[in-house]
């Protein structure tokens, strides 16, 4: 058996079939990890969902942020957005059963060392009370108040975790941390602004993966696509899946056990 992850699909369904044909992927033997992303800003939002739910247990994904913004607009009153391409979903006759599927989807995902999340994992926080905190917003996720929950998780504050955090702020926070982040600060603050390559720290901020950790995780996330797979001046175990392949760039696999990555460019230009 081998396990595979896979950066963002946000759509690209095409990309993603050809990439599993050339992993040679057997759904009977093998496994996929995605680092969520799966909808959005791609052309075929709706099959990427269709596909990989069919998967059942050869797949496991973490929800990403444009995973949210999904349900969100579906079931939290969110308006679309201009470049949203999720209508395909909101008009499909299986919308109900995709959603109800795509809103049971953790946050988090350990086996062993390896842990994947979308957006990677705060520093301050040990793998255990990360596991604990993604649980309470997949509690809310799959409780009757995730309307309410969903039209209150947009925000940039509080910006900064503290243990003491609760109600919605507490969320807030965690999904920030878990599928948003990207330049932190020493206390771990998150900054928003900078959604570019390295060169576009704010004064006083780094990269998340920059700052070490008290324990030793092989770290696997998305969302970040102008790294393109690289993590210069990373100060923990980790690898970078995202590539960019929505926005004319690669769609992404590494073999976990082997550490082999293997990709496929995008059909997009």
């Amino acid at each position: 058996m081998t396990t595979y992850a896979i950066g963002d699909l946000q759509g690209c369904h095409a990309e993603f079939v050809e990439l599993l044909e050339r992993l040679t992927f057997d759904p009977g033997r093998d496994r996929l990890w995605l680092v969520g992303d799966l909808v959005n800003r791609g052309p075929a939002s709706l099959e990427c969902l269709r596909e990989v739910r069919a998967l059942g247990s050869s797949a496991v994904t973490v929800l990403g942020n444009h995973d949210l913004h999904l349900l969100a607009v579906a079931r939290g009153g969110a308006p679309l957005n201009r470049k949203d391409t999720l209508t395909a979903i909101l008009e499909a006759p299986d919308r109900e059963a995709l959603l109800d599927w795509l809103q049971a989807q953790p946050l988090l995902v350990r086996q062993g060392d390896d842990v994947m999340t979308h957006a990677g994992l705060l520093p301050q926080w040990s793998l255990p009370q990360a596991a604990g905190l993604a649980r309470e917003v997949e509690a809310r996720l799959g409780s009757e108040q995730v309307g309410a929950f969903l039209e209150r998780m947009y925000g940039n504050a509080p910006p900064c975790w503290r243990d003491d955090l609760d109600g919605n702020d507490r969320l807030r926070v965690i999904v920030n941390v878990l599928t948003r982040m990207r330049f932190i600060d020493a206390e771990g603050c998150l900054d928003f602004t900078a959604k570019q390559g390295l060169d576009s720290a704010p004064s006083g901020f780094a990269p998340w993966f920059c700052f070490p950790r008290e324990d030793d995780p092989r770290l696997l996330f998305g969302h970040w696509a102008a790294l393109q797979g690289k993590t210069p001046g990373a100060a923990v175990r980790v690898e970078a899946l995202e590539t960019g392949c929505v926005w004319g760039g690669t769609l992404t696999a590494l073999n976990l056990d082997s550490g082999e990555r293997v990709s496929v460019p995008s059909h997009r230009h």
